[in-house]
């Protein structure tokens, strides 16, 4: 039973659901973290200008870390178009531009005299201690049980950057950060430490029970784009998708499948992963409405909807059917999604334009902008739903932000759409 209780706490803490006094309280960000740690102040970013006596060195030969107390957490290197960070272990051969993420004990005059005798450039930071790095730096939260054989040795006889790809920047002891240099620190038991590296090598640390306990990965973990470095190949399928849409060379769904393949040759995302993007809600919804417009033209219903419109309109013009319309559709959207009422109130849109003896391309294009203009309730959209809980916004928000944005897309629809399409 003891067991099991530890595993389910274990996974409490890994899921964010960290149990104090019987309150379950959100995961901790990076930020949370540089702050419990004290880490503020100790990162420095500095490039390697030429001629620099770190050229063609490795990081194992330079020891900056017991010469200068400076420990490198990761390195800035052009790779083509983009800046990547790759991991600082003590193979890694330092080039000219290189820019080293350090976390360095230091006051002004000692970061200028080790500026000028290394011939580095200071730079300047977006975010405290490389949070704005956090696409690939990670950090996780350690603790030494019984038995580790981590216990009464220091970080520089582990050699633990060399034996996990991991840097030791935080340590508390007793519920207190320990500041200054951690180096020749002795471990103990019950020690937390915190561990900055690649989020590869942090994930890794699940699979190390023996050494240590994974406490705790920051709430950042689950932002990750695992596959970054793909990027490039992911913009030229989106945009050889787009071309073959916009030329008309091939039908729109032959254009998305050769973008989806494309992704896959790219390696963009494997198979799995493709599988479990497929939003089957979605298709659940559209496959379910499909029928359910079937049978409001079969049974007439399209056709009362249409006969009421257009009677209780009169002799009104076209620009006040298409906002009549478009004000219709967008209030459907309110209370389902944008996808359903589009298939829903297409049918109508058409039949209406058909009893007035029009062009039914004004009419369908109203509904399609009305139903894309769901900004007025978080349930109007999936987009909406996703960014309710990260934004943490209110139902209220939505409600002054989209109401004048959708009144102000009616408008310009009104106006637009019949110019362009014409009546």
């Amino acid at each position: 039973m003891l067991g099991i209780g530890y595993m389910l706490l274990t996974r409490h803490w890994l899921n964010g659901e960290v149990r104090k006094d019987g309150r379950v309280e959100s995961r901790r960000t990076l930020l949370d973290l540089v702050l419990d740690y004290k880490l503020s102040g100790r990162e420095r970013r500095l490039r390697i200008r030429p001629h620099s006596p770190l050229i063609g060195h490795t990081l194992g030969e330079l020891e900056l870390r017991t010469r200068h107390g400076a420990n490198v957490i990761g390195i800035e290197r052009q790779h083509k178009f983009t800046t990547r960070v790759i991991t600082a272990d003590s193979g890694t051969l330092l080039q000219q531009d290189d820019v080293l993420l350090l976390d360095l004990f230091a006051n002004r005059d000692d970061l200028r005299s080790l500026c000028q005798s290394m011939l580095l450039e200071p730079l300047h930071f977006k975010a405290a201690y490389f949070i704005d790095q956090s696409q690939e730096v990670g950090m996780a939260e350690i603790s030494l049980p019984p038995g580790s054989q981590l216990i009464g040795k220091t970080l520089l006889e582990l050699t633990f950057r060399t034996r996990y790809d991991l840097n030791v920047v935080g340590l508390r002891r007793d519920q207190q950060a320990i500041e200054g240099q951690l180096v020749e620190e002795k471990l103990r038991l019950g020690d937390t430490l915190l561990v900055v590296g690649p989020w590869k090598a942090v994930r890794q640390l699940q699979g190390k029970p023996r050494d240590f306990l994974v406490l705790s990965l920051p709430a950042e973990i689950d932002q990750v784009a695992p596959a970054r470095a793909r990027a490039p190949y992911a913009l030229i399928s989106l945009a050889v998708m787009v071309g073959l849409m916009v030329s008309g060379l091939v039908p729109n769904v032959i254009a998305a499948l050769i973008g989806c393949l494309l992704m896959g040759a790219g390696r963009c995302i494997d198979m799995n992963s493709a599988y479990r993007a497929i939003h089957w809600q979605s298709l659940v919804l559209i496959v379910g409405m499909l029928p359910f417009a079937l049978a409001l033209q079969k049974t007439g219903g399209i056709d009362l909807a249409v006969g009421a419109l257009v009677g209780a309109l009169g002799g009104a013009g076209p620009s006040v059917i298409l906002a009549c319309l478009f004000a219709l559709t967008a209030l459907i959207g309110l209370f389902i999604s944008n996808t359903a009422t589009a298939v829903l109130m297409a049918p109508v849109a058409v039949s209406t334009a058909q009893q007035l003896g029009m062009s039914p391309y004004p009419f369908a294009m109203t509904v399609a902008l009305a139903a894309s203009a769901a900004f007025m309730t978080p349930v109007s959209s999936p987009v909406n739903t996703l960014v309710l809980g990260p934004g943490q916004y209110r139902f209220a928000d939505f409600v002054k932000i989209g109401v004048p944005f959708t009144l102000l897309v009616m408008l310009v629809t009104v106006l637009m759409v019949p110019w362009v399409f014409g009546l």
